[in-house]
Formats: structure tokens, C-alpha cells, sequence
């Protein structure tokens, strides 16, 4: 009974023994993660460590050499797209929205796609999600060029939470912004785990959203994967590990991690 107390919730999400190949380069060596679901898990490792290739692996848009990924227990490939789109949600690096598409059209396009919901419901979800967002009204008839970055990031963050998915997936969701546009983005990842109980999984190299969101860091150096708390990490005698967790940027993100868990 008291094994049956302290067992952990299956994974919704688990990549088995992953390898990805580029020539002779191994870039991951049987690299293995299982995601909790409701857990906010930050993927981080230097240039070249294939942060982004495993993040497409995990959501089926790469197929590894070997290993396998499942979600909610069934491996990726035997995944129709319609139920994959409405399993996972992805926000690419750099929003990646249609430019002459409207940000409302942009959010609806995952409804036109796998959905028979009529026009007028499309617009109604979408002018939902985009408030989700943190977008006014105002945004959704703009094209993505008349929007600063954090924006484009709220906008593309809005199409991927379109189907409501379990999982979403943020490829540098932080990357070429100012701090405070930066901050904004993590309360609101923070916000919509916590509020949604969605299962985030995080490629960052944004120490601040390390040490205040995720529950958990899965770090990649030479085709490895070590994952744990920050705390422990933090401990680690590996060489890039320490450094990257010990530098200059580490020790302005760890202090305003203590400001916003100052209570304990």
C-alpha cells in the first residue's frame, strides 16, 4: 500500500534512448527523459548540444537514428496529425507566424486544419486564446510585423495553445528580449501551467527562467543528458554544469529567484 502511496504518475511524455546522428557527429548518446505531467522541465546545454534537435525528436518532427518517444504512452509516429496537434502545441524560436497572415488567422490556422468548427467559432476561440496571452483585442487584426517581440512571442504562444493541448513546447521563448519582457513571458508560462495544468517543456538558455519556473532541468553535455531540481544541479561537480550555474548570469537570476520565493 505504501508503494502504491509513493508512486509517481506515468509519464506523459518519455523519449527512450534517444540517438541523433549528423554525419559522424553523435550529438545525443541514448539520451532519456520522462516529463510528469503538469511539470514545467527546462532543456539547457551549450552550442551544438542539440537542445533543438531533441525538442523536434520529442514532438515528432525529426526521427531519431534510434530510441523511441512516446506521448501519453503511444510512440509519436503512429500519431495522426489531427491528434497530435491536439496533444502538443510548439512555439518555435522566433514565433515563426505567417506574415501576411492577421495574428487572429495565424491562431486560427490549427482550427482550420484539423477542426470542422465553423468560422465564427474559430474567431470566438482565437480572440479567447489571445487574451490567454496577454494580447488586447486590437492585436488580433495586426499583421506580425506591426508587433514588438514579446508580441510576436504572445501571439505564436497563442496559436500553440489553439487545440488545447497537453504539452506545449517553447523553443527559447525568452530569446531577443528585454528583461522585463522576458520576466512577462515566464509569469505567463507560469500562469498558464499552474491555472491550465498544462505540461511544459522549456529549450532555454535564459538562466532567470531556469532558476524561477521550471521544476525541473534536463542539461545536455557531450551527448548526455543529466535531469534534476536546480538545487541539485546546482551541486554538481561537471565541469560545464558548475560553470553555467555558478557564472556572472547565474548569480543575478539566482537572486531574483530568491526575491520571488523569498517565503520560503
Amino acid at each position: 500500500m505504501s508503494a502504491r502511496a509513493t508512486r509517481h504518475p506515468a509519464p506523459i511524455l518519455s523519449a527512450r534512448d534517444i540517438v541523433n546522428r549528423f554525419g559522424r557527429q553523435e550529438v545525443h548518446d541514448r539520451v532519456s527523459l520522462d516529463v510528469i505531467p503538469g511539470e514545467i522541465v527546462g532543456i539547457v546545454g551549450g552550442s551544438g548540444s542539440g537542445k533543438s534537435v531533441l525538442l523536434k525528436t520529442m514532438t515528432g518532427l525529426h526521427r531519431p537514428d534510434s530510441g523511441e518517444v512516446l506521448i501519453d504512452g503511444k510512440p509519436i509516429g503512429s500519431i495522426g496529425a489531427a491528434e497530435k496537434a491536439s496533444l502538443i502545441g510548439v512555439l518555435f524560436q522566433q514565433g515563426a507566424l505567417f506574415s501576411s497572415l492577421s495574428v487572429a488567422q495565424n491562431v486560427m490556422l490549427p482550427m482550420r486544419e484539423h477542426t470542422d468548427l465553423p468560422a465564427k467559432e474559430q474567431e470566438s476561440i482565437a480572440a479567447m486564446k489571445l487574451e490567454l496571452a496577454g494580447l488586447t483585442g486590437d492585436s488580433a487584426i495586426k499583421v506580425p510585423s506591426q508587433l514588438s517581440g514579446g508580441m510576436v512571442k504572445r501571439a505564436a504562444l497563442a496559436r500553440a495553445l489553439a487545440l488545447d493541448p497537453k504539452i506545449l513546447f517553447l523553443d527559447e521563448p525568452t530569446s531577443d528580449l528585454d528583461p522585463l519582457t522576458a520576466g512577462g513571458i515566464d509569469s505567463l508560462i507560469a500562469k498558464l501551467n499552474e491555472s491550465l495544468g498544462l505540461t511544459v517543456v522549456i529549450v532555454t538558455h535564459d538562466l532567470t527562467t531556469l532558476f524561477t519556473i521550471c521544476r525541473r532541468v534536463a542539461v545536455l553535455v557531450d551527448g548526455k543528458i543529466t535531469v534534476d531540481t536546480v538545487d541539485r544541479l546546482m551541486r554538481s561537480d561537471q565541469p560545464w554544469i558548475h560553470a553555467f550555474l555558478h557564472g556572472p548570469r547565474a548569480r543575478g537570476a539566482l537572486s531574483a529567484r530568491r526575491q520571488k520565493h523569498g517565503n520560503g
